[in-house]
């Protein structure tokens, strides 16, 4: 027996302690599991959310209150109040040379700004910005154009309500 031989054995259990002591190092836990300071579940779901101004703002609100409260609704005693500002915009990107400039093709931003703060002594656990874009085509009839629009804005405000929510979580997880 060589002494390359000899060597693997010694060399393999050397690779497998720095394997061991690299992984025992790492936490991995989900990211709405019961933490050492509550359950985040239980935090999102005493997020009062502050009333919409619009159609787009309250499909945000909406959704958003589905989602923190795992569809129960609205909480009794809030711990948190959640200050949400939500504008949308459509844009034309694809147009047409040989007309008016007309558009066939659009794309629908809906963009919130929001505070997360403790009910109790106005203290902001998180503020931030998002959005969410959702494309549309756009079709020669007027309603249809209408419709397609009002349905984006509908896709653009429940993705941006999960990326609030995903947000949310992460903060109230800490």
């Amino acid at each position: 027996m060589s002494l390359s031989e000899k060597a693997r054995p010694a060399t393999r259990l050397v690779a497998i302690a720095a394997i061991l002591v690299v992984l025992s190092g790492c936490q991995v836990r989900p990211l709405y599991s019961e933490g050492a300071n509550g359950a985040p579940a239980q935090k999102l779901a005493s997020i009062d959310i502050s009333e919409a101004g619009d159609r787009v703002s309250q499909e945000v609100r909406n959704r958003l209150i589905f989602l923190v409260s795992g569809g129960a609704g609205e909480p009794a005693n809030p711990q948190y109040k959640l200050a949400l500002n939500v504008s949308r915009e459509v844009t034309g990107v694809l147009y047409e040379t040989d007309e008016a400039d007309t558009a066939d093709a659009g794309r629908v931003t809906v963009k919130a700004d929001y505070n997360l703060s403790r009910a109790d002594t106005g203290q902001t656990v998180r503020s931030g910005v998002r959005s969410a874009i959702a494309l549309v085509d756009f079709p020669d009839q007027e309603f249809a154009k209408l419709r397609a629009i009002r349905d984006a804005e509908n896709r653009a405000a429940r993705e941006l309500a999960e990326i609030i929510r995903a947000d949310l979580a992460a903060a109230l997880g800490r």
